[in-house]
Parts: C-alpha cells; sequence; structure tokens
C-alpha cells in the first residue's frame, strides 16, 4: 500500500467514524427527549458522568462511550445496539413515542406552566431563543403593563411570574441561553413605535437602562445577538437543546419533537448569529446609544 492508499484509508475511516458519531448523538438526542431527563438525570440513568456524555454529544465529536456503556444505554432505553450505533434504520419502542409535531393550545397560566417545565427538563443543554417583542425576562414590570394592559389582572401576574422565573433560571451557574432578535426592534421600542406607541418615554428609558444592566449581569450565561431584520426573518421560536422546539403562534404553539426538524432550527438560528450585526461584546453599546438619545429628547 503506498502512501496515497494509506491516506486515503485514512480519511475514509475519518470518515466513518465521523458518521457514525453524528448518528449516535441524534439517536442520544431522540432517546434523552423521550425519557424527558435533563442531561444530568440521563447521565445518572445509564452509570456515566455527565461531563462524559456532554463530550459524547458535543457536535463534531468522534468520541463514542466504551462497549460496557453503549450496552448500558440499550438495555436502560429498551433498544438495540443495532439502532443505536445506526445499523439499522428503525426501532420498536416499549413505551409511547412523542410524535414529530404537536400543536399545544394555551392560556397564559398553562403557557408559563409548560415553558417552565420545558426549561427545567433542558437544565444542563443551550436554550436559544427568538423573542416575539422583548425577551421576557429583559422586561420591566411597566413594559409588561403596558404591552398587555388588555389581559385581567391574573394573567398579567403570570406574566410577571414567569419573567421572574427565567431570570432566576438565567442567573444559575449551568444555565446557557442565546436571544436572538433584529435591532430594528429595538429601534422601534426606543422611538415608542408599533406595539409600543403612547408608552411615555421615561418608562422607555428605564427598559432600555434595565436591558444593559442585566445583560451585563448574566453574561456570560446570557447572551443577547442583535441581527438586522432587513437580512433575514425569524418567527419567534425557541430551541430546548436537542430536546424539542416550541414556535409560538400567539396562544398556541407548534412543538417540535423530531431530531431532524430540530438540528435544521438550530440551523437557522446559528445563521442569525452569524450575520448578528451586534454580538454579546457590543451589544450594551447599541443599547446604551438608544437610551442616549432618549435623553437628549427629554
Amino acid at each position: 500500500m503506498n502512501n496515497r492508499d494509506i491516506t486515503q484509508h485514512m480519511e475514509t475511516e475519518y470518515t466513518d467514524k465521523r458518521d457514525v458519531a453524528e448518528v449516535f448523538r441524534d439517536r442520544m438526542a431522540l432517546l434523552i427527549a423521550q425519557k424527558g431527563f435533563n442531561l444530568s438525570r440521563f447521565a445518572k440513568s445509564i452509570g456515566i458522568d455527565r461531563s462524559a456524555l456532554s463530550q459524547f454529544l458535543a457536535p463534531g465529536s468522534t468520541r463514542l462511550p466504551r462497549a460496557e456503556t453503549l450496552c448500558a444505554i440499550a438495555r436502560t432505553c429498551g433498544v438495540s445496539l443495532d439502532w443505536l450505533m445506526g445499523l439499522i434504520a428503525a426501532e420498536t419502542f416499549g413505551e409511547e413515542k412523542a410524535p414529530m409535531l404537536e400543536v399545544e393550545r394555551v392560556t397564559d397560566d398553562a403557557g408559563s406552566r409548560m415553558i417552565a417545565g420545558w426549561h427545567r427538563e433542558a437544565m444542563g443543554y443551550k436554550i436559544r431563543y427568538v423573542p416575539s417583542a422583548l425577551p421576557d425576562l429583559l422586561r420591566t414590570e411597566s413594559v409588561r403593563n403596558f404591552e398587555f394592559y388588555t389581559h385581567d389582572r391574573d394573567d398579567r401576574q403570570v406574566r410577571d411570574q414567569l419573567a421572574r422565573d427565567q431570570l432566576i433560571y438565567s442567573r444559575r451557574p449551568e444555565t446557557d441561553m442565546e436571544v436572538c432578535m433584529p435591532l430594528q426592534r429595538l429601534e422601534e421600542f426606543a422611538r415608542g413605535q408599533g406595539v409600543w406607541r403612547g408608552l411615555p418615554v421615561d418608562i422607555r428609558r428605564e427598559q432600555l437602562d434595565h436591558m444593559v444592566a442585566l445583560i451585563t449581569e448574566l453574561y456570560p450565561t446570557f447572551r443577547l445577538f442583535l441581527y438586522d431584520g432587513r437580512e433575514a426573518y425569524a418567527a419567534p421560536y425557541t430551541l430546548f437543546g436537542p430536546l424539542r422546539a416550541a414556535v409560538y403562534l400567539g396562544n398556541m404553539y407548534l412543538v417540535v419533537n423530531s431530531v431532524e426538524h430540530i438540528r435544521a432550527l438550530a440551523g437557522h438560528f446559528d445563521q442569525l448569529i452569524r450575520i448578528a450585526r451586534y454580538g454579546p461584546d457590543r451589544v450594551s453599546e447599541f443599547i446604551v446609544g438608544l437610551s442616549g438619545a432618549l435623553s437628549e429628547e427629554s
């Protein structure tokens, strides 16, 4: 075998291992989602450290567990080793299987409980979020009251609690959350346009200053990216690691459980980050500029 043949053989072997590892990661994500466990709980159920599990699931990793760990995963989850390693395309599960897509119609109270549950299940995974307006955990109470003035008192209290819960979640050291939104939305807010028409300037300035303070406090576990809304469009959605995605449709959520579709949405989020005009290192500077302009107006 000459050098060229050896090189081709090594490249083929590496590609094969990379493909197997990718299939393994996808099927592990599916199993974890079906169990409804976070990474720590799933790792404990199969008898390995959470850090080791994270290494196996890291994007682009070619690492695979040892044989005894693979057997433990297969035994615990009720699947075959052949399916786990991608040697067969389908597997029959003894337990109920989540549909690829679901529609969840919710009230404010039910929706808040559901979202809080999804966050708890995804603890240890990266949460990626495209908000419909301003990010919930960054809103001041005055802005929430203005935006939801048509809702009854109980609904507003539920939203206040949701914002507090998300803020508590974001302050946990194991949290990893990214938010992408168009920079034009913050410009519209600062000018009091759109849904914020009629919002007093002092409340708008207070909101912008509040955002800067929280963005600074929560970094690096919380990272905000601003992209140009003329370059890309994004409907509001949240990615709860590899477990599920939820697309916000108003009083309902389109819940995505398919690994393939979750990865497609993750790719869309990656694109938003790539085109972001302001990343976590500069976003506060942008918001401070908007707040400063309001101070000059008043």
